[in-house]
């Protein structure tokens, strides 16, 4: 079974197999926090898919198109997740990845909001 791409651990520190974590939601079920659909979307880009992330991008921010760049993911960490209100939150997230051969860390606090029960990434600043 494969590890999700996310990080999500269990209470001992176990890695999450995809079916047990991010699996569900990229399956089409409605994440039950910000913090867990910004998870979903770093699993998708890990995996390569644009569906998923255009699908849950708030339609008052979201691209016609999205081209997913071939990165080599290398790790997530979430610093925070912040409830705004009680349809929005913050997500405080470091991602990493190798471009060229590059590393690079990618920073950023992201704002999501929630309509008819489902959250959706609004904008994010680095």
């Amino acid at each position: 079974m494969p590890v999700c791409p996310c990080g999500h651990a269990t209470e001992r520190g176990a890695p999450l197999p995809l079916s047990d974590c991010c699996g569900p939601l990229l399956d089409g079920e409605a994440a039950p926090t910000a913090e867990r659909l910004m998870r979903s979307r770093y699993t998708d880009f890990v995996l390569g898919r644009e569906a998923y992330v255009l699908a849950t991008w708030h339609a008052s921010t979201r691209p016609a198109e999205l081209s997913l760049d071939a990165h080599k993911w290398l790790g997530l960490e979430v610093r925070s997740h912040t409830l705004c209100g009680p349809d929005a939150a913050e997500v405080e997230f470091v991602a990493r990845f190798r471009v060229g051969g590059k590393a690079v860390r990618q920073h950023e606090r992201s704002r999501f909001v929630r309509e008819v029960g489902r959250w959706f990434y609004l904008d994010g600043k680095l």
